[in-house]
């Protein structure tokens, strides 16, 4: 079942809500530049599992309304308490890819955890996407100055090269074409503001104000959110547990979908 809730006046944040009777509830937000459909992978399987499956279009991407402003972290995570909060979702886990897990990390900092009993990152883009002073795991801003340079002058043409730098195993044509299409499906000024999101904000102190059970799923051949972020939030997050994904890049929602279906639904019970 899909619809919207209203985030903002004229700002409204499509939902993808399946297995609504059960009370174990997962509200996922999808990476960059993608939408919800990047887990149908975990929706065609959790819901017959018992699980409520909760997908959002973050604003800027997929159905979701594509205001011009208001793509920070702050307002990101604010657009996931009005929905945690329309829906009346409590004590439900909250899982975030890549961007999607830096979104849900600012959640849980900024809004103390409202309603979230468990948190699961997936190949998140946290602390930091980018390499700082301290801090020498991320990529190199250069690289994200050239991906937002790349999205104004020939965006199907950077979504193309970033379809090919996501996986780690080999994809066929079709399913390389329906990625691709989830990109295009998003506005180009959303995915570059998303970008600078990405490269100019941190999430150090969030993450020292997550205190509920936190499952860490990362791939160790991922080229985009490398591999030392997930070591870097276990390290920071107490009650965290880290499960590395041996053949997968940053897609292991697909490349490896039954480890992560099964180590998913054995966190939340």
């Amino acid at each position: 079942m899909g619809y919207y809730v209203s985030v903002e006046p004229d700002v409204n944040i499509y939902v993808e809500d399946v297995n609504r009777t059960s009370r174990k509830v997962i509200l996922f937000v999808h990476g960059w530049p993608a939408n919800h459909k990047l887990f149908e992978y975990q929706f065609n399987v959790l819901p017959g599992l018992g699980y409520r499956c909760i997908g959002i279009d973050i604003r800027g991407f997929g159905k979701s309304d594509k205001p011009s402003v208001g793509y920070s972290y702050d307002r990101l995570a604010d657009d996931i308490r009005y929905v945690a909060e329309a829906l009346g979702l409590q004590n439900f886990t909250l899982a975030g890819h890549s961007v999607g897990g830096a979104i849900v990390t600012r959640y849980m900092g900024r809004h103390n955890s409202y309603g979230v009993s468990k948190l699961a990152l997936f190949a998140a883009a946290a602390p930091s996407f980018i390499q700082r002073s301290g801090f020498p795991y991320g990529l190199a801003a250069e690289a994200v100055n050239a991906l937002i340079q790349e999205v104004y002058n020939d965006r199907p043409k950077m979504l193309a090269e970033f379809t090919n730098m996501f996986f780690y195993q080999k994809l066929t044509k079709p399913f390389s074409d329906w990625f691709f299409q989830l990109g295009l499906e998003a506005s180009g000024y959303s995915t570059a503001y998303v970008l600078a999101s990405l490269r100019d904000e941190i999430l150090f102190s969030d993450i020292e104000r997550i205190q509920v059970p936190t499952l860490i799923l990362h791939g160790i051949h991922d080229k985009i959110c490398l591999p030392p972020l997930a070591s870097a939030l276990h390290q920071g997050i107490i009650n965290s547990k880290l499960v590395w994904f041996e053949q997968s890049g940053h897609g292991l929602f697909w490349e490896e979908r039954n480890k992560l279906n099964r180590e998913l639904a054995d966190f939340i019970g």
